[in-house]
Formats: structure tokens, sequence, C-alpha cells
């Protein structure tokens, strides 16, 4: 049997998603076959799979850690938060549903059963599985129908690490305290603890560590050091977006790019290789700020909620500035949701994000989209019209917008045109994701703004701070005693 080993945290954002990627790829270069997974996860920040379905993003960072293809079993199931009260419930990479939270509570315990389908089709390909949990098992309140944590790890027979973060302060509390109000049996699965995110020497921590064994009878695995380079690799929440890098100033190119923060943002990891432009300053705007006029570009990121975030970009007077910008010679992107919100409509008759209706659009681009319950997911190679580059990208949408400003497409896709721009070429529309990670079109696109050539390669590295991650755990982690932990469950 394979053997299997889960990763939960304390609390949110303890940083479990990088030790997973950065323990699979320390056990592949083993010679482990290793494979990631997560019973649940939310996030709009997708990644589409090579068979058409779609899985966190997180996800399809740890397989490439484990130097594998992403699979929509590596994370069978994905909620999509659409509103403050409702997500989108995505299946073994289908969209089901769209549910309130409340219906959830009733929903999650029927999806176990393709939980652990998933998990033993990933467990088929592989000698280690590292699985992800979500939250933390110390919000009991949740424990009823638990598919994502304690719930997944007692019915799948998978040894539990505990990670605490111990940036936040009051780490001892954190795994002392989850010990207390877990039930007995959950808290059996537990076989260890790690401390994650230590600022300076970790033996500081020696009193403290020996104590949290002490008290929660539970062995210390190791003290993680913060990993300088985590910016570099793609973030899974929002929240990440524009938090300073620690040791480092904000970007001081002197191309300006600036990108309105939706509310219910999605797929903002395509801005990661701009952000990592040493000539490119990435602004993100927060709501209660304007959109500095003298920026060069404007981009409207995706949405999981268009017409909903060209309202919320509305109330922020957005509209406004990128008027502004676009007379003093800026240009404006739009990503898939920011490209259907530049046109001229947007049509819901079947009520696909909310309630049926149609909104006025922004008016840049001579287009109009009809929403439709047709998702489209596909993985596509597509061809810059303006330098002949070659992307790597993917599709992952609902709607279908046409009109005049497309035959001006950004790229040919088999012969088929993608995406529009305005006569003058200032404002451009795609629904191409991850275009900023070829390097190639990169560099051609940042030139046709003003730009200086870099020699970033962006995918490379990506490998390379995987390996550094891995360096760094195995550093400071007792990997050995990991792995004999996760060979319990065989």
């Amino acid at each position: 049997m394979t053997a299997r080993l889960m990763i939960q945290g304390a609390g949110s954002n303890v940083g479990k998603s990088l030790l997973v990627a950065g323990l699979c790829r320390a056990f592949v270069r083993r010679g482990l076959s290793v494979r990631p997974f997560k019973p649940q996860n939310m996030s709009n920040n997708a990644a589409v799979t090579a068979d058409g379905g779609e899985i966190g993003r997180a996800q399809a960072l740890q397989a490439l850690a484990c130097r594998v293809a992403p699979s929509v079993h590596m994370g069978p199931v994905l909620l999509k938060p659409e509103s403050e009260t409702g997500a989108q419930v995505v299946v073994q990479g289908r969209r089901v549903a769209t549910v309130r939270a409340r219906d959830y509570a009733a929903m999650k315990p029927g999806l176990m059963a393709s939980v652990l389908e998933s998990f033993e089709r990933v467990s088929q390909a592989a000698d280690l599985v590292i699985v992800e949990g979500a939250g933390s098992p110390a919000e009991v309140n949740l424990r009823a129908g638990d598919i994502a944590n304690m719930g997944f790890a007692r019915a799948a027979g998978v040894p539990v690490l505990l990670v605490g973060d111990i940036d936040r302060g009051g780490v001892i509390a954190q795994i002392v305290g989850t010990k207390v109000v877990l039930d007995p049996a959950d808290a059996a699965m537990i076989g260890g603890f790690l401390i994650n995110k230590f600022r300076g020497d970790p033996s500081l921590f020696d009193d403290g560590y020996r104590f949290i064994a002490a008290r929660s009878g539970w062995p210390g695995f190791g003290v993680v050091p913060w990993f300088a380079d985590a910016h570099r690799l793609p973030a899974e929440d929002a929240l990440d977006l524009g938090r300073p890098v620690p040791g480092e100033s904000p970007g001081g190119g002197a191309l300006h790019i600036v990108v309105p923060a939706f509310a219910r943002i999605a797929n903002f990891d395509d801005l990661d290789p701009l952000a990592q432009e040493p000539g490119v300053r990435l602004e993100m705007i927060a709501a209660g700020r304007p959109l500095p006029a003298e920026a060069n570009l404007a981009i409207l990121p995706g949405s999981k909620s268009t017409r909903a975030d060209l309202a919320f970009l509305r109330s922020q007077a957005w509209d406004l500035d990128l008027a502004a910008l676009l007379r003093r010679g800026g240009r404006v992107l739009g990503l898939c949701g920011g490209y259907q919100m530049l046109g001229r409509r947007i049509v819901d008759p079947d009520g696909v994000e909310g309630p049926p209706g149609e909104m006025t659009g922004l008016g840049l681009l001579e287009v109009d989209t009809v929403m439709s319950p047709e998702k489209r997911l596909r993985v596509t190679q597509a061809r810059h019209m303006a330098s002949g580059a070659t992307v790597d990208g993917y599709e992952i949408h609902v709607g279908r917008t046409d009109g005049p400003d497309r035959a001006r497409p950004m790229f040919d896709v088999a012969g088929r045109p993608e995406g529009a721009m305005s006569p003058d070429g200032r404002v451009m529309g795609s629904y191409l994701h991850g275009m900023f990670a070829a390097d190639d079109f990169r560099s051609a696109f940042l030139t046709g703004l003003g730009g200086a050539v870099s020699d970033l390669r962006f995918a490379a590295g990506v490998e390379v701070t995987l390996d550094r991650l891995a360096d760094h755990l195995e550093a400071f982690v007792d990997c050995d005693a990991l792995l004999r932990l996760a060979e319990r469950a065989r």
C-alpha cells in the first residue's frame, strides 16, 4: 500500500500549501513517486487540467513539485466563492451546483464517497501521497460531516502532522489548544507537530518546543525558518495579494502597472510573472484608493462574479480613473472577467452569476458578452498576433464575447481569433490565462509599453524555487521521521 501523510494546520494560512509543495519535491528527489491531494479546497485561483477539468492552483503547483501533470483527482472538491454566503461547488473537476453555505453543510457528507474515490486513484500511482487539510481541525464546530480534515483522515486512515504558525504569535496555544478541543479519537490521528515561519535563530524557541511536546504528548518534527523566496511561488489566497515581501521594498521599476483588487478576484496568479520583472512596478489597488492616472497600464483581472465586481469597480469610481488613465496615454488590459467588463453589455439571461439580467459595461471595447451555463475549460496554445510569440495558457470562464473589436484579436488559437483590441490598440481583452508566464510574449508585451527587456525566465525560476524550498525543509525538518510516520498507513 501507498505511504500517506496529511498536513493539517492549527489555524488558517499557516503555510500548509507551501509545506506540501516543498515536501513533495524533497521526497521526489529521494527517488519516490509522490502525489499531492487536498480533499476540499476553497479558492477562486483555479487551474485547468489536460482532461478539461479544474482544480485549485495550489494543487497544480504541488503536482509540478512532484514533476507530474495535475489531475482533477488531486483536488476533488473545490469551492469557488461567488458571494459572501454562496459558492460554486466543483466535484472531480466539474461544476455540480451553486449553493449557500448552510446548504453546503447538508451536501458535504455526500461528497465523501467522491473524495475517497479520488484519493484511491491518486494513491494507485504513488509511493507516497501528501495530503493537505483545509482551515483547521480545531474548528470543532465544523466537525460533523467533515471531509477536509479529521473526517477525511479517519475515513482514509492517514496520520496527521499538525503545523503551527509562529509568525502570528501564540503558537504554543495554537497547538496545545488544538489537543484540548479535539475529540480523543481525532487527536489520536496526530503523529506530531511542526513549527513554521520562524524568524531568526530557531534554537531560541527550544524551551517553547519542549513545552509543546510535554503538554500535547506529540513529538516535534522541526522548526522551519521563514522561507524568503515564498513570493516567487503562486499564492493560493487572494489575501496574500499586495503583501510586502520580508526584507524587500516595493518594486521600483520604470513601468508602472496597476491592478484593481476586485472583491471576487480570480486567477490572480496571472500577475505573478509581472511582479518578478525588475523593470516593472506592479501595484495592487485596494478598495478606497484611486487608480493612479499616470500608470502605464491598468489590468482588470479575472473575477468569479463579473457583474458584481463591475458594480464594485464603479462603486470605487475606478471607471472614472480608467478613463483618466486612457486620456493621459495609458493602456488597459482585461483578463477573462475583466475582458467582459470592458465591453458594452454583459447579459446573463439564465442567472449564471446571480439574478438574471444585464448590465452596461465600461464601453471601452466594442464587444458584448452573453453568459451561459456551460463553462469553457481548456488548455490552450496561442500565438500573439503582434509579435508571433507562442503562449501556453488556459481558458476557464462562462460566457461568450463577440463584437466588432473581435476583428482585432490579441491571439490566434488554431486559426480561431481570441480576444479583442480597440482601433487604437490601447484597450485589450482576452480570455487567455497564463499569458505572462510565457517569457517571449511577456518581453514583447512589456517592450510595446516602453519597458526594458529582462532575462527573467519565469517557469525556470519556479523550478529553482521549488528546489530551494525542498533544501530548506530538508535542513530544518526531520524528513526521515516524517516518512516513517507516513509509512504507518501502509
